[in-house]
């Protein structure tokens, strides 16, 4: 049998005879089924297809991106601690290219993933790296498609992870949406929990990103209060964006701006 990759989410299915008929992340309200409908692919099509480009973005850290882009154009950091490397997020090409070269920058010890949309083949690159474990937030269990002994749920507000690395759940776009605090460069990785705005002074709180739903003043605050008590200067985001300092304080003030948007005569409070 077959794992099919959903071809708009990037998403991989339990191994089954024929292509499953519906892929429950893309039909879920944050994602779509695009107009030609639901399609499938195979992990050797996608290495036939694509590469994976792997480059430093900052100290300790650096990005994992698949050419041409696939599906909703994920991306994977690898950040380097002194007792091992995590895979920060997973895309769905796994390939020996890709893992060689991240052995050659010491390799990955563990998995965290942020949130569903970033699932996509992670027990492929916890089989890569010697069944490495895959920590998810428990809150999300019900979103994962093909399970496996190597994924580890965790719950909780935080979860600390190999050399100064923690995960903090935050909610919002997802139940267990999480991001990673890393105090090698002073660095919050936030995913689609707080996505970097292009003009990279500013975060979105966005519930659905491509169907514009906004989160609401809640769930916008709760995200807030969980990465309070952690110091960092710089943040990078799912697709690229990055802010490089005063990225804390570009948080409230990010808070406050969506705030405003979607409730003017409102007051923050991020508690």
């Amino acid at each position: 049998m077959e794992a099919f990759i959903c071809l708009a989410c990037g998403t991989q299915a339990a191994p089954s005879e024929l292509p499953p008929a519906r892929c429950p992340i893309c039909d879920d309200e944050r994602q779509f089924v695009p107009p030609h409908g639901q399609r499938w692919t195979l992990m050797r099509d996608l290495r036939r297809h694509c590469h994976n480009v792997v480059e430093k973005v900052g100290d300790g850290l650096y990005s994992v991106v698949t050419k041409p882009q696939f599906a909703i154009g994920q991306r994977a950091y690898l950040v380097q601690t002194s007792e091992g490397n995590l895979l920060w997020d997973c895309v769905a090409l796994c390939d020996p290219d890709t893992v060689s070269t991240l052995w050659a920058h010491g390799g990955v010890a563990a998995i965290a993933i942020s949130h569903p949309h970033f699932y996509t083949t992670m027990l492929e690159w916890s089989e890569a790296f010697g069944g490495i474990p895959v920590y998810l937030h428990s809150a999300d269990r019900k979103w994962v498609q093909r399970d496996g002994g190597a994924i580890q749920y965790w719950d909780g507000f935080s979860k600390p992870l190999l050399k100064d690395l923690t995960l903090v759940h935050c909610g919002g776009h997802f139940d267990g949406a999480t991001v990673l605090h890393a105090r090698r460069g002073d660095a919050l990785l936030t995913s689609d929990v707080l996505q970097v705005c292009p003009d990279r002074r500013h975060f979105g709180f966005m519930y659905s990103y491509p169907n514009y739903i906004p989160l609401g003043a809640a769930a916008v605050a709760n995200i807030v209060k969980s990465v309070e008590p952690y110091e960092f200067e710089n943040a990078y985001g799912a697709f690229g964006n990055m802010i490089l300092g005063d990225a804390k304080a570009a948080v409230r003030i990010s808070a406050e701006r969506h705030l405003r948007a979607i409730s003017p005569s409102a007051t923050f409070r991020a508690s």
